[in-house]
């Protein structure tokens, strides 16, 4: 059995963010069940904790409370079928401050097709786009949890990306596609169209893969 009460002491959660360098990517491998198996010193350096201290440790060490809990059983749902799945998620450091990314997985499978690992890319995601969209959904789905459990966070969620007429994927990279125009970070948006940039793959560039 993984100790992964082992590290649990209580975290004192800090309403801070954890400063590091936003253009770095976090990278860490999991196996099929999210146990930890390697973590880039980026990702040692953002959480605060040591290499020995994540090995062997699920990931969700590093969740944050003000998470709900619907976005990580939609990510999962995703990623055990065998499909990349890109959330914008807060974390929590060692310290008890935060960071927010969004995710890119790649999902490896062994010689009979089963997923044998996780390998995971995350990089930072736009001050703006958190607190004018993303915070006070999540806000609203944890309240809806607290109160009414998973299942009706999930219906929210569903309901709010039907308005939407998006996927949840759909709805995050057009938040972050429209603030990376209006703050013409990329200068070739002026230029290319929106069917070059569908072509290439968003995400794709924004991960740089």
């Amino acid at each position: 059995m993984n100790q992964e009460n082992q590290l649990r002491t209580p975290i004192t959660v800090i309403d801070k963010e954890v400063t590091w360098d936003k253009t770095q990517v976090i990278m860490s491998k999991t196996n099929a069940f999210g146990i930890i198996e390697y973590a880039n010193e980026v990702f040692v350096d953002v959480c605060g904790y040591e290499d020995y201290e994540l090995m062997g440790q699920p990931h969700n060490i590093i969740r944050h409370p003000d998470m709900p809990k619907v976005i990580f059983k939609v990510l999962w749902e995703n990623l055990k079928a065998g499909k990349n799945f890109h959330a914008i998620v807060k974390n929590l450091a060692k310290s008890g401050r935060y960071y927010w990314v969004i995710t890119d997985f790649e999902i490896a499978k062994d010689e009979n097709g089963a997923i044998a690992n996780f390998f995971g890319r995350r990089q930072a995601v736009p001050q703006e786009v958190i607190a004018m969209h993303i915070e006070p959904l999540y806000k609203k789905l944890l309240q809806i949890e607290a109160a009414s459990g998973v299942e009706f966070s999930e219906k929210y969620l569903i309901g709010f990306l039907e308005e939407k007429k998006r996927s949840y994927v759909e709805y995050i990279k057009e938040l972050i596609f429209e603030h990376e125009k209006s703050q013409a970070k990329f200068a070739q948006y002026e230029e290319q169209d929106e069917e070059e940039e569908e072509g290439r793959g968003f995400f794709r560039r924004l991960f740089n893969r």
